[in-house]
């Protein structure tokens, strides 16, 4: 898979010249941030484990006497999302520039950790105890975290899958009534709407059928990633 200087930029909504099939890979994700997020956010004591702007924001909610948060579930989904982005930076270190393959590997490490929250869910279906949802909170940050350095070390414009902020900016800030030339428009629309996607059917799910179907969704999306990804790490 060639790297991303050496071919010109020619941007489609899930593919380009430059990334090849990155931009649908990545768009995949982000459902499946939406997803996990509705999990961590509904059914694990409002923590987020991939939006960590929300869980700072929640330290200091509590540092304020607000009693809604745990502190201890805040903190363990930033520490479980740390360790998971300092693997991601390791994988990507190790794998040099042929990022198929590192898509191949962080694909295969985040669908273990996420699997691995599914096999707890299914074992605790009503999350009985603190146990149970610190070994969902740890394994889900931990691959949201693995995501976001795997994210970021491809550098797929507009594509981060866990923050929409900088990407509605430029929706705005990019525009043509600001003076801009629309970049990336419809791919920006695609990655917030795909986030929206992710949260709603995780949300029905939760509500309607149980935790272990919302998160049998994302390990079956990743398992898809994850072939992809194996796909390209021989090219």
């Amino acid at each position: 898979m060639p790297t991303p200087s050496s071919v010109p930029d020619t941007s489609t909504l899930t593919h380009d010249a430059r990334h090849g099939p990155l931009p649908a890979l990545l768009l995949v994700l982000t459902i499946v941030t939406g997803i996990v997020d509705a999990v961590s956010y509904l059914k694990l004591g409002h923590v987020f484990v991939a939006n960590m702007t929300g869980n700072v924001v929640f330290l200091g909610f509590a540092a304020g006497g607000a009693s809604d948060f745990s502190v201890f579930a805040v903190l363990a989904a930033i520490v479980s999302f740390l360790a998971g982005a300092l693997a991601g930076g390791r994988l990507g270190a190790g794998t040099g520039q042929h990022r198929g393959r590192f898509v191949a590997l962080a694909s295969s490490v985040q669908l273990t950790l996420v699997g691995i929250a599914l096999a707890v869910s299914l074992m605790d279906a009503n999350l009985n105890t603190t146990i149970s949802t610190y070994a969902l909170i740890v394994p889900l940050g931990a691959a949201m975290g693995l995501q976001n350095a795997a994210a970021r070390r491809l550098g797929v414009p507009d594509l981060t899958t866990t923050v929409l902020t900088l990407t509605l900016t430029g929706l705005a800030a990019d525009s043509k009534i600001a003076g801009g030339n629309n970049p990336n428009t419809g791919r920006r629309l695609l990655a917030a709407a795909a986030m929206l996607v992710g949260a709603a059917v995780g949300a029905l799910l939760i509500f309607h059928v149980g935790i272990g179907a919302a998160l049998a969704l994302a390990f079956v999306l990743l398992l898809l990633n994850a072939g992809v990804g194996y796909r390209l790490s021989s090219s």
